[in-house]
C-alpha cells in the first residue's frame, strides 16, 4: 500500500497550473509579473487543500501526517517568491521594475498649442527650454507651437498628452508670456529615462518680440518682418533672412559670427582680457585659442526699417535666401 505523503500532489498541480499560466500568457500577451502575482498563491491554497483532504480522507484516530520535504521545501519556495512579489507589488517597486524592462525609445507628436493674439497685445515674450527652437513670423493672429519630442518610455505611454504638460500662457496688460517647460527625466540608475523636444513656435508677424534662450540653439526666420525683434542668452542663432526683408541686424557680444558672403560689418569688439568686468563674472573659464574675442556687428536688408538685435550669444550664423 503506498504512502500519501502530503507535499507531492501540491507540487504536481502547482507545476501543472505554472505551465498552463505560462502558456496563456505567451499566447494572450499577458503580462509575466501580474502572471506572477496571481499564480503563485494559489500553491498555498493547493497545499491547504491538500491536506485538508488528506485528514479528511485518513482512517485513523489520530492521524500522522507525513510530509514529501523536498515537495515542501519546492512549494515554500514558490510560495515565498510569491510573497515578495507582492511586497514589491504594494510598495510600488514592481510597477518601476515593470516599468523598466518595458521600456523603449520613441518619437511622438507634441499636441498643437494656440493662443490668439487680441489686438490688445502689442508684445510677446517666448521663455525657452534647453531644447532647440525655431521662431517664424506668420500673419495668423494667434501664437502657435508645434513639433516633436522623443522619450525613453515604457510602451504605449506618452509623457504629455496636453499642450498645457509642455507650455504655458499668459497676458499680464499688453505683453503675452511663452514659456516652454521641460520635459520630464529621471536620472536615478538604472531607473533613469530621459526625454528632448524640437519644437516650432509661430508669432504674429505684427508684434514685437522678445525670446530669451536656456544656452539652447535657435532658428530665427522672421520672414516679411514688420514689428522690432530681441533674441538673447542662445548658444547658437540661426538667422535665415528672405531677399525682401526689410531689418537690420544688431549683434552684440557675440564670439563667432558667420555668414555666406562676409555680410557682417563688425563695429566693434573686445576680449577677456580687455574687460576686467567680464573677467570678474567669467572667472575660471578657460576660452579656446583664438575664440576668445567677442565682435559686436551689424547686417542691413532693404531700408533696415524694423530692427532685429540679438546679444549673449556663443554663434550667430547669417543665411540670407537669394
Amino acid at each position: 500500500m503506498r504512502t500519501w505523503r502530503v507535499g507531492t500532489i501540491s507540487m504536481g498541480i502547482a507545476l501543472l497550473f505554472l505551465g498552463i499560466y505560462l502558456l496563456f500568457s505567451q499566447i494572450l500577451g499577458l503580462d509575466m509579473l501580474h502572471v506572477m502575482i496571481s499564480w503563485l498563491p494559489i500553491i498555498l491554497v493547493v497545499l491547504g487543500i491538500e491536506i485538508l483532504v488528506y485528514l479528511f480522507l485518513s482512517r485513523q484516530e489520530k492521524p500522522l501526517l507525513k510530509y514529501d520535504f523536498l515537495s515542501i521545501f519546492f512549494v515554500g519556495i514558490l510560495g515565498t517568491l510569491g510573497i515578495a512579489f507582492a511586497v514589491l507589488n504594494t510598495t510600488g517597486l514592481l510597477d518601476i521594475m515593470d516599468d523598466v524592462l518595458g521600456r523603449e525609445e520613441k518619437t511622438y507628436e507634441l499636441p498643437s498649442f494656440t493662443k490668439e493674439v487680441s489686438e490688445d497685445i502689442k508684445r510677446v515674450v517666448l521663455h525657452t527650454e534647453r531644447y532647440p527652437v525655431t521662431v517664424e513670423s506668420t500673419i495668423d493672429k494667434e501664437v502657435s507651437m508645434f513639433g516633436t519630442y522623443r522619450a525613453s518610455t515604457s510602451k504605449n505611454k506618452e509623457l504629455i498628452s496636453e499642450a498645457d504638460d509642455y507650455v504655458s500662457a499668459l497676458q499680464k496688460g499688453d505683453t503675452l508670456y511663452i514659456t516652454i517647460k521641460g520635459l520630464p527625466e529621471n536620472y536615478r540608475g538604472p531607473f533613469d529615462f530621459y526625454s528632448t523636444m524640437v519644437a516650432t513656435v509661430l508669432v504674429p508677424t505684427n508684434v514685437k518680440l522678445e525670446v530669451t534662450g536656456n544656452d539652447n540653439p535657435i532658428t530665427i526666420k522672421p520672414r516679411t518682418l514688420m514689428s522690432d525683434w530681441n533674441v538673447e542668452s542662445a548658444s547658437s542663432i540661426s538667422l535665415h533672412l528672405e531677399k525682401n526683408s526689410d531689418v537690420t541686424v544688431s549683434a552684440v557680444g557675440i564670439q563667432e559670427l558667420v555668414s555666406q558672403e562676409n555680410e557682417w560689418t563688425v563695429t566693434s569688439g573686445h576680449t577677456e582680457d580687455s574687460n576686467p568686468e567680464f573677467n570678474e563674472i567669467e572667472e575660471g573659464y578657460a576660452y579656446p585659442e583664438g575664440n576668445n574675442h567677442f565682435k559686436n556687428a551689424s547686417y542691413k536688408m532693404g531700408k533696415g526699417t524694423h530692427q532685429l538685435n540679438i546679444s549673449n550669444s556663443f554663434k550667430v550664423s547669417l543665411n540670407t535666401l537669394k
